[in-house]
């Protein structure tokens, strides 16, 4: 295995790809928010001529009149910002739809709801202190416009126009982000295969519905690639039919193992489980749930040649928008606690060199598992890239990643080793 933990002392991340692309990644987030801006000032601009033109029109000094015209002029705003936010700021190409508008429907109206509730707040606390109507008007506008700005910005990006800048060619072959480059999807024709043998890990938790099919499709892709290769699935508890299932697959297929839980330990228990269970020279893991097309793995042999890891992150993520959202701000604070810049730290799509488990002990057993992962496979001085992923509509089931349980477990994890790691760290410098 490859490690570079010698070059700590010159070289602080160590892979080039790496480096590149969350700088690649940085800037292209930093004009997108830049691009946002330049549209809210117009936004702001057709917002505050109507808002005064409507002043002038019919002058007043009602805080409630005024809500009638903020509302008016809001909604002349948020009609030019839609066009110029999916076309300019998000780069969606895709053609108008029902959903599309429709949410962004729903976040303008939840805009304007913040909107008018600050600016009747601020015309109230200001009504006292200034006397004349424009500057009275003008002054709360500006502050309700700066409040609402991020919530409306946060909507766009986490679901309005999730996925956007990956439209789909009219061919239906994806183009999927890899590093610094992009690289097409492969014809059946031209399949890439690896030298390595290959243990594949799959959590379950209640997925009779789609276990089987998930399965099927990565023996049959494992079999074009490798000739050494094993399929673990970890049924951590469930209490459907997952695991008769996948003891009546294992029966007729060897290559297919299974691990039973008898009660629900966690998603990460399950990982834990599987990769101690894992003997190849590659290990890969990947949901149950049938929303990864196990096919997408093809692209990362090239690169675990070369580096360490291969981590997925979801294109056009097939989730509500309060999971985005949630994720969003697991990954923000992961960032600040752990200096780990991931395009999708919690992403159920990544290919490590198997020696790296049996180098390193795993602690965490819920949702922290994949900050775990990440953060002492970084502090080792090993190195990884990133690969867009397709991420598919489920096909049953339910996810439970957003359960209180589960949230919680995974905070209380979050500080309980944050603090020991970090103090781990401090005693290696000394």
């Amino acid at each position: 295995m490859a490690k570079v933990s010698e070059m700590r002392h010159s070289i602080e991340l160590p892979p080039r790809v790496q480096v590149f692309s969350h700088k690649r990644a940085k800037a292209a987030s930093l004009w997108q928010v830049i691009r946002f801006g330049m549209v809210g000032v117009l936004n702001t601009l057709a917002d505050v001529v109507t808002l005064n033109f409507l002043l002038w029109y019919s002058p007043t000094h009602s805080a409630n009149l005024l809500l009638i015209y903020n509302s008016i002029a809001y909604t002349i705003g948020a009609v030019n910002s839609f066009g110029l936010n999916k076309y300019w700021t998000f780069q969606h190409k895709r053609r108008v739809n029902g959903g599309e508008v429709t949410r962004f429907a729903l976040i303008s109206i939840v805009g304007i709801c913040c909107n008018d509730g600050i600016l009747w707040l601020m015309a109230k606390l200001l009504h006292p202190s200034i006397g004349n109507n424009l500057l009275w008007a003008n002054t709360s506008k500006l502050t309700a416009v700066i409040g609402t700005a991020i919530i409306s910005y946060l909507g766009m990006r986490l679901w309005v126009f999730a996925g956007a800048g990956q439209g789909k060619k009219s061919s239906g072959a994806s183009t999927l982000s890899v590093g610094a480059q992009e690289h097409k999807p492969r014809s059946k024709g031209d399949m890439v295969g690896t030298k390595h043998s290959l243990s594949v890990v799959m959590p379950a938790h209640n997925e009779e519905v789609a276990i089987a099919a998930t399965v099927s499709a990565a023996v049959e892709a494992l079999a074009s690639w490798t000739q050494d290769y094993e399929v673990i699935v970890v049924n951590d508890g469930s209490k459907d039919g997952t695991r008769a299932i996948v003891e009546e697959i294992a029966t007729a297929n060897p290559r297919v193992r299974l691990i039973n839980h008898d009660v629900n330990q966690g998603y990460g228990a399950a990982l834990v489980s599987g990769f101690e269970a894992s003997a190849k020279d590659l290990v890969f893991f990947m949901d149950s749930d049938g929303q990864f097309d196990i096919r997408d793995l093809e692209r990362f042999f090239p690169l675990i040649e070369e580096y360490d890891a291969v981590l997925g992150y979801r294109i056009d993520r097939q989730d509500t928008w309060m999971r985005k959202l949630n994720a969003w701000g697991w990954k923000m604070l992961v960032r600040v606690v752990f200096k780990l810049r991931v395009r999708d730290i919690d992403c159920a799509f990544k290919l490590y060199r198997g020696q790296f488990f049996r180098e390193h002990r795993l602690e965490t057993r819920g949702a922290m598992i994949n900050t775990e992962l990440l953060y002492k496979f970084r502090r080792a001085g090993y190195t990884y890239t990133e690969v867009g992923v397709q991420h598919l509509p489920r096909r049953g089931g339910k996810a439970t990643g957003a359960k209180l349980s589960v949230i919680a477990r995974a905070f209380r994890e979050m500080f309980t080793y944050a603090r020991k790691w970090h103090q781990e760290e401090r005693q290696q410098k000394v």
